[in-house]
């Protein structure tokens, strides 16, 4: 007997991941903003029903793109990069505890900021100071409660109408 899914806690955990991204922060906590948008798209790759993949990531970076103003496809490629490594990794990482995912996704986050960095140097943009390599551990330390937080309301049942 399968589980009924709320069907409506992808669009809104993307959109409220957009919109944690757009939130201003003081200038002293920019740099420790978490990636929401990598954290939203990890959690659906890792444990959607495998529809949510490559496209899925391109698509919500692309969204992201154009809503933060950044160079178009650049998010698109970092999410892209970041579903790829997952799909590859998804059935191992299904059955790590949430503690070593967080270790994973850590990992996955500094790799985004690489390929970040590498973006950067490849077209003459400056790169961001140091502090801006805190946001992996920041996103790294938000894994587990986001993960339950999402793995609880994806698998709640819905109230008989």
């Amino acid at each position: 007997m399968r589980r009924a899914r709320n069907s409506w806690v992808l669009p809104v955990s993307v959109l409220l991941a957009l919109l944690l991204g757009l939130l201003p922060l003081p200038e002293l906590l920019q740099p420790l903003r978490p990636y929401w948008l990598a954290l939203v798209v990890a959690y659906w790759v890792i444990e959607g029903e495998g529809r949510q993949g490559l496209g899925f990531a391109f698509g919500v970076g692309l969204l992201a793109d154009l809503a933060f103003g950044s160079l178009l496809g650049e998010q698109a490629m970092r999410l892209v990069i970041l579903a790829f490594i997952l799909q590859r990794f998804r059935n191992q990482l299904r059955f790590f505890p949430v503690p070593q995912q967080a270790l994973a996704i850590g990992g996955l986050l500094l790799n985004d900021r690489v390929v970040n960095a590498a973006v950067h140097l490849a077209m003459g943009i400056p790169q961001l100071p140091w502090s801006y390599w805190l946001a992996p551990l920041i996103g790294m330390l938000l894994w587990p409660p986001l993960f339950v937080l999402l793995d609880s309301l994806r698998l709640s049942r819905r109230k008989a109408g």
